[in-house]
């Protein structure tokens, strides 16, 4: 079974051709296939022990039980699961009564977490379809068309043709190990092809966040978007502005921290979603040559660092997908006449309260942002004990690393940050070395300190005798 699976790796697409036949001649979508185990790679062995003990308590108990989604397309495609859901008949009331591990979260569609240490297991009641005989507590839409909340339990089938994707509308059933095919996913995912169930703008204007999803999945997964599912986005893009702030940020983190940032990016450009998640730096990126360089430099070192898997942060992300409109800002603040600094963290003030208006950013991402901001300008200023003060900020290193993205994208003359990076590594005698160089290097230590003229003391007059 091993060496099985180790060639059905080599060449995905060829196996499922040979499993599954050629399209249908009608051009249509077949009918439901159910695919048994020895037709298929999917094993138990991929799956984690969290995972397959929610399926096996929800079967145990009577329930029908399946992993969906993303761990079983991923699976087909070759790559090891990472996270799992699961879909059952069961209700979230029901679930949770399994198990005393497990919340149950949500109001627009309520869903449990069942939680094993630090690992979460996503379980889904089958919805079926809203209809006007439901109260807006089960089922709700805006004018527009997006779905305000969607509690409505259905079957098997309707819940299948309810999700997004064809690639993710497959089931495997741990009752047998078949996999169901409701929707011709696997075929889709032979010909890398990203395809909406339903109409496409009627999906799109139900959840607009699945444009993102479709960018996602498009630039990770290395697929195409289905013409169809594709046309409707540059037209339903402003529908975004419609989706609360906290959840894009959530979708902000899945679409740049998942190691495949810069073809995200880009797709989102393309598609004319980047602005109406980030409205001011789309407008900066029009405006400066190189903020759009700086943003994919940084999106692309944090590829890199997730591909290594390295520690990354999303404060270092948002630092440099503002700067560009901080820039501006604190340019045009400083031609009124207000002082660097101060026109510095007025400009990161207002940048920030426009973006939270899009897509929130916590505290405990937007202050390290702004410390990565403000050491811009103490990275400069290098006389005397400031480069060791500097050095011994918390923020430093990331600080130091956005100075060398600002390099790299042409915003800054190189130079600064090969001397950082040199003083680092120094020893004590190389470093003062490195200091006493820059009051001539022009690469920069900061506009030269006035300095205060001392007042001259009067000489005391000596004491009269008495």
């Amino acid at each position: 079974m091993i060496k099985g699976f180790t060639r059905f790796l080599q060449s995905p697409g060829e196996h499922l051709r040979s499993l599954f036949g050629p399209q249908d001649a009608s051009g249509g979508h077949p009918e439901p296939r159910i695919i048994p185990r020895q037709e298929h790679p999917v094993s138990r062995q991929h799956f984690s022990d969290a995972a397959l003990k929610v399926l096996y308590r929800l079967h145990n108990a009577g329930h029908e039980a399946f992993l969906v989604g993303g761990c079983i397309r991923d699976s087909l495609l070759g790559r090891m699961p990472k996270d799992f859901d699961v879909a059952t008949d069961a209700t979230p009331e029901q679930v949770r009564e399994l198990f005393r591990n497990s919340r149950i979260i949500g109001r627009r569609f309520r869903i449990v977490h069942v939680r094993f240490g630090r690992e979460v297991i996503e379980v889904t009641t089958f919805r079926g379809k809203p209809g006007d005989d439901h109260a807006d507590h089960v089922a709700q839409q805006s004018d527009d068309g997006m779905l305000l909340r969607d509690n409505v339990w259905g079957s098997l089938e309707e819940d299948a043709l309810r999700r997004d994707f064809t690639i993710n509308a497959l089931y495997y059933n741990i009752a047998d190990f078949s996999i169901h095919d409701f929707a011709d996913g696997v075929r889709d995912i032979e010909s890398r092809t990203l395809r909406l169930i339903g109409d496409p703008a009627t999906r799109y204007r139900e959840d607009p966040v699945r444009m993102l999803r479709a960018v996602r999945f498009a630039a990770k997964l290395d697929f195409h978007l289905d013409p169809a599912t594709e046309a409707p986005v540059a037209e339903l893009a402003p529908q975004l502005l419609q989706v609360p702030p906290a959840r894009l940020f959530d979708e902000v983190l899945k679409l740049f921290m998942a190691g495949h940032g810069v073809e995200t990016f880009r797709l989102l450009r393309d598609y004319g979603l980047f602005a109406m998640l980030f409205p001011e730096a789309d407008e900066a990126m029009a405006e400066l040559p190189w903020a759009e360089a700086l943003v994919e430099r940084a999106l692309a070192s944090t590829d890199r660092r997730i591909h290594e898997e390295r520690p990354v942060t999303p404060a270092f992300l948002f630092a440099a997908l503002l700067w560009g409109p901080v820039s501006l800002r604190q340019r045009a603040l400083e031609a009124e006449g207000m002082p660097s600094i101060p026109a510095l963290q007025a400009a990161s003030q207002q940048v920030i309260s426009r973006q939270l208006q899009h897509v929130a950013i916590p505290k405990r991402f937007s202050l390290p942002m702004r410390d990565i901001w403000d050491l811009q300008q103490r990275l400069m200023q290098r006389r005397g004990k400031r480069a060791f003060q500097t050095r011994e900020h918390p923020r430093f290193r990331a600080a130091y690393d956005f100075l060398l993205v600002r390099e790299a994208a042409g915003e800054l003359e190189p130079g600064l940050g090969d001397w950082w990076t040199a003083f680092q590594d120094a020893d004590e005698h190389e470093q003062r070395r490195l200091l006493s160089k820059v009051g001539a290097d022009p690469a920069g230590s900061g506009p030269p300190r006035k300095r205060r003229r001392r007042r001259r003391r009067k000489p005391r007059r000596p004491a009269e005798d008495s």
